[in-house]
């Protein structure tokens, strides 16, 4: 959560974090950064982090560190727009496994019903649980 002894861009990330839904394992999944380090940058622990990770745990959310006299984070993406970004990201993953097994059973559908198909499970991912939508 927020905390007023870590610095602000600390704070930033954590609340994005939230906003986002995702856990810190996700974090750590998603920018390729040991977990226990993620921990420690998010927690504000960490003094002097590498600019790789900051860099990774940034993108990993979907916002910009800017780094100089005083550092901040710009979004790229609004949270729901990044959110809705992943759903559509599993969904077509989901989707497509659920076409080619069909395809392989001679059962496979019609674009537009693969259209609804999408669009119904980016809506249950958005509507789930976080964990659905960032553990892959």
């Amino acid at each position: 959560m927020i905390a007023a002894n870590k610095p602000d861009w600390v704070n930033q990330l954590e609340f994005r974090r939230h906003r986002l839904g995702m856990s810190k394992s996700a974090v750590a999944k998603r920018a390729r950064v040991a977990p226990a380090t993620v921990e420690r940058i998010l927690a504000g622990r960490e003094e002097s982090p590498r600019i790789s990770n900051l860099g990774a745990i940034a993108a990993a959310l979907g916002v910009q560190v800017n780094l100089g006299a005083t550092t901040s984070v710009t979004e790229l993406k609004s949270a729901h727009e990044f959110r809705r970004e992943q759903a559509v990201k599993k969904a077509s993953r989901i989707v497509g496994l659920v076409q080619g097994t069909m395809g392989l059973e001679s059962q496979a559908v019609e674009q537009g019903t693969l259209n609804d198909m999408l669009e119904q499970t980016v809506s249950e991912l958005l509507a789930g649980p976080p964990r659905r939508l960032w553990d892959d």
